[in-house]
């Protein structure tokens, strides 16, 4: 497997750096990896703590070699479409997507193999058919494709903006502005590798806002993505002052409503079929969760 190092990403240590690359691995078992000789930076053997410039061509051997076979398991499928190129489900919040270290079993990928045989192998066994994905406490439409072809088409579809994706969220405070576009490039948090923030040596991220309703503390908001960050609209909202409700990890404001987790909500999905080429426009119900939160606001 090789990649190029993006010149955004220099001064990072290579453990740190593959980490994020590879979300599913912990950092020492990437260190583990490099110090075993799989790793090579321009045709070299390195250390873990070696620093990246940017431009660097970046080898990992045989990363799959140490992973697992993951188990079906019978678990509630919300499927809002299938055929043979693809499923489209609406994910509960509290859902992993797929397994990491941490997490071997009741995950969507788990669910998504005891429902059928054959899914795309593009992103190896333990992602499995996995276009896109969806923060654990994040609920709502997600595209999986069943065959290789089908996944690289919709990928492309993805990164050329031709698939759009519109979540719902539950903000607080209340916005001056009707409609926005918040553009803070985002990068892994200096003080804290688990969280993102807005950076200026980050990579550039777009989202556009349409505020659907305000009430007394909080706000119910319409996001678009135009590129796919991880923590996007969590990070962006919190640097404009508007947190999600329920988002731990990017605020401390009190949360007085029944959810756990953040009030985020991936709501319609439009894409063009990889096989017929027709567009498709698929809907995710609001979760019970925030539709009980804004009833509750408009009462």
């Amino acid at each position: 497997m090789n990649f190029k190092v993006d010149a955004l990403e220099k001064n990072l240590r290579l453990d740190i750096y593959l980490s994020e690359k590879f979300s599913d691995r912990t950092r020492s078992n990437i260190q583990k990896i490099i110090s075993d000789g799989a790793v090579k930076v321009d045709g070299k053997i390195v250390k873990p703590s070696f620093k990246i410039c940017g431009g660097e061509i970046i080898t990992v051997e045989e990363i799959d070699a140490v992973e697992t076979e993951y188990l079906p398991e019978n678990l509630p499928l919300d499927i809002l479409y299938e055929d043979a190129d693809i499923i489209v489900v609406n994910k509960a919040r509290g859902i992993t997507v797929h397994p990491a270290e941490t997490v071997k079993s009741g995950t969507l990928v788990n669910a998504l193999l005891y429902h059928c045989k054959d899914l795309s192998g593009i992103n190896g066994v333990r992602r499995p058919g996995i276009v896109h994905r969806l923060d654990k406490d994040t609920s709502g439409v997600m595209v999986v494709a069943k065959n290789d072809s089908a996944h690289v088409i919709l990928a492309a579809q993805i990164k050329n903006k031709i698939a759009v994706r519109n979540y719902r969220a539950i903000v607080h405070g209340i916005f001056e502005d009707s409609a926005g576009i918040i553009t803070g490039a985002i990068g892994r948090d200096k003080s804290d590798r688990k969280k993102m923030a807005v950076t200026a040596d980050g990579k550039p991220a777009v989202t556009e806002f349409h505020v659907l309703e305000r009430f007394k503390d909080f706000s119910y908001v319409e996001c678009k993505l135009q590129t796919g960050r991880t923590h996007q609209i969590r990070v962006h909202m919190a640097a404009i002052g508007h947190p999600l409700l329920g988002d731990e990890k990017y605020t401390a404001r009190k949360n007085p409503f029944d959810i756990r987790g953040q009030a985020l909500h991936s709501h319609t999905l439009s894409l063009i079929h990889p096989t017929t080429k027709a567009r498709m426009d698929f809907v995710a119900p609001l979760p019970e969760d925030m539709t009980k939160i804004l009833n509750q606001l408009r009462g």
